[in-house]
């Protein structure tokens, strides 16, 4: 079986176990990744960039090193090359998770249990709900199923296109240790800075790809394309604000504003100003978008990974 074939039917189906299963309540390879690198910061950890690159060095390298040699185990036998990419796939994807907690705080919203919301946020996203009133949390959610339909699908999809199930296994790595290191608290401002910059190139091409993606599948591909061009280089992340833009503008809605993160309150420009104000029926509709665009993602990345291939076996 060619090699492109290989990673069709097991991305396929690690899309599919995700839809069906979600992720695991126990035992998450993610989640087992995480202590890993957790055990090394305790060892290497100093306020200094260099530390930090030689943490991520070893993290996501070693992430990386594992893939490579238990694809290599697997080559003779084609069932069990599709199976170690498919639970590859299943593993580093979380758009079910996502949908899921996305639409679990909508439900709060549409029965007036703000509190109830406010305390299912952080599951979701690092916003302070204490600061947010119900709107607040539409829009959080919004942006977040925005968001992190790049970071935990299309991204993912991209990378395994490019290079099989270590591609899919560095770039959730790589991901990974950005929430945990690559933020600007005081301990992580420097140790962190490498696993930031690292996420920033990884997440690149995948966040283009989820822009042109929202805008297609979207409502108003002309607005996404307009809210992309005219207010993405606004966010501070090279990233997100291609794909909250895109999806703002193809949702009809007005993204960005006040926000609060662990008590430091930032003032984000508007993404799609021209849009209404987010309400909770909107979670829904982004959910949805997320959706399609994570199944436009995967037929995407299957041509992508033929012609990378080339055909070869």
């Amino acid at each position: 079986m060619r090699a492109d074939r290989v990673f069709a039917y097991g991305a396929a189906a690690g899309l599919l176990g995700d839809h069906l299963l979600g992720d695991p309540r126990r035992g998450h390879p993610v989640a087992a990744f995480g202590r890993a690198a957790g055990a090394v910061e305790r060892v290497l950890w100093r306020d200094h960039r260099g530390w930090g690159a030689l943490h991520t060095g070893v993290c996501a390298g070693g992430a990386v090193a594992l893939a490579a040699g238990a694809v290599r185990c697997v080559r003779p036998s084609r069932a069990a090359s599709v199976a170690l990419t498919a639970a590859a796939t299943w593993a580093v994807v979380g758009g079910t998770s996502l949908a899921r907690e996305a639409r679990t705080i909508g439900r709060a919203l549409a029965d007036g249990d703000v509190e109830g919301a406010r305390e299912r946020l952080p599951h979701l996203c690092g916003r302070d709900p204490q600061a947010l009133d119900a709107d607040g949390i539409a829009r959080a959610v919004v942006e977040s199923v925005a968001e992190n339909t790049s970071d935990a699908v299309v991204g993912a999809l991209v990378w395994g296109a490019l290079g099989g199930v270590p591609g899919l296994v560095g770039f959730r790595a790589v991901n990974t240790l950005d929430a945990m290191v690559g933020h600007r608290s005081p301990r992580y401002r420097r140790y962190g800075w490498a696993a930031a910059r690292l996420d920033d190139l990884a997440g690149w091409p995948g966040a283009r790809l989820t822009a042109v993606l929202a805008a297609a599948a979207g409502d108003d591909p002309r607005g996404a394309v307009r809210a992309w061009r005219s207010d993405a280089v606004h966010h501070p992340s090279p990233n997100a604000g291609p794909v909250e833009a895109s999806f703002a503008g193809a949702l009809g809605v007005r993204l960005g504003g006040t926000l609060s993160y662990g008590g430091r309150v930032e003032h984000r420009p508007e993404l799609n100003g021209s849009g209404r104000a987010v309400d909770v029926s909107d979670i829904e509709r982004a959910v949805r978008l997320s959706r399609r665009v994570g199944l436009l993602a995967l037929g995407v990345a299957v041509a992508g990974r033929y012609l990378v291939k080339g055909g070869r076996a």
